[in-house]
C-alpha cells in the first residue's frame, strides 16, 4: 500500500486535524481500491482523483503516457506555467503550493478579445483561448490543463500536429457528452507530447486540480529526498 509522503510540508493540509483526515481518506481509498496496475507515482495521482470525486472507476479509467509524471514533475520544478481551459482550475489550485515552485496559472476563456474572435470566426471561446495562449508562448514547455472544454483539447492537438507546439504535459480530462470522450481518445494517440487522460465521458476541473496537486506533492517529496 503506497502512503502519502508524511515529510511534505508545503503540499500538506495546514492543520494537524486536516492532515489526519486527508491521510485517513487516502488510507480508505487504498484499502477499498484493492489491487491496481499503476506504478507508485501514477497511483499517487489516481488515488487523489478518487479522493476528490469518491469515484473508484478512475482506478482503470485514468491513463498515462509513459513519460507523463516525469514530464509534469520537471515542468513544476522548473516553474513552468499552467494554462487552463477554465478559471475553475486556476481557482482550485493552492496558491502556496504553486508559489513554492514559482508556478503561475493562466486562463483566457473570459477575455474580451477571445470572446470577440470566437464570435467573428464562429468557433468557441475555448479554441480562441488556446490560440491566445499559443501566441503568448505559454504552451511551449508548459502544462496544459483541460477539464471542461473538448474543443480546447482538440485545438491543442491540432496545434501540436500542425504547428509544432510542444507543451511539457497535457492533462486532458474534459467532461461531457459532445466530443469529450473522442477528444481524449485522440490525445491518447499522440506520441509527441506526454499526457494524462480519463477515458470516456467522465472528467472535470476537479480531477485536473487533484492531478496537479498530486504532482505538486510528488515534486515536493522529490525535493526532500536526501541527495
Amino acid at each position: 500500500m503506497q502512503q502519502q509522503d508524511s515529510n511534505n510540508v508545503i503540499t500538506e493540509q495546514l492543520t494537524a486535524v486536516g492532515r489526519q483526515i486527508e491521510h485517513n481518506s487516502f488510507a480508505i481509498v487504498d484499502q477499498e481500491a484493492g489491487k491496481h496496475s499503476y506504478p507508485a507515482d501514477q497511483w499517487q495521482i489516481v488515488r487523489r482523483m478518487i479522493h476528490a470525486s469518491a469515484d473508484f472507476e478512475f482506478n482503470g479509467l485514468t491513463r498515462f503516457h509513459p513519460d507523463s509524471t516525469t514530464a509534469g514533475l520537471n515542468a513544476i520544478t522548473q516553474g513552468r506555467p499552467i494554462v487552463a481551459d477554465v478559471e475553475m482550475i486556476c481557482v482550485g489550485l493552492s496558491k502556496p503550493r504553486l508559489s513554492h515552485f514559482g508556478v503561475t496559472t493562466r486562463h483566457f476563456i473570459s477575455d474580451k478579445d477571445v470572446i470577440a474572435q470566437a464570435k467573428a470566426e464562429n468557433s468557441t471561446r475555448a479554441v480562441q483561448a488556446m490560440h491566445k495562449a499559443h501566441r503568448l508562448g505559454l504552451l511551449e514547455n508548459g502544462i496544459a490543463a483541460i477539464g471542461n472544454a473538448p474543443t480546447a483539447l482538440l485545438e491543442l492537438i491540432r496545434l501540436i500536429r500542425e504547428e509544432g507546439v510542444r507543451p511539457a504535459l497535457i492533462i486532458g480530462m474534459p467532461v461531457g457528452f459532445v466530443s469529450a470522450a473522442e477528444s481524449k481518445e485522440a490525445l491518447s494517440t499522440l506520441d509527441e507530447v506526454p499526457w494524462i487522460i480519463t477515458q470516456g465521458r467522465k472528467g472535470g476541473s476537479t480531477l485536473v486540480v487533484s492531478t496537479l496537486h498530486a504532482l505538486l506533492a510528488l515534486a515536493e517529496a522529490g525535493q526532500r529526498k536526501p541527495s
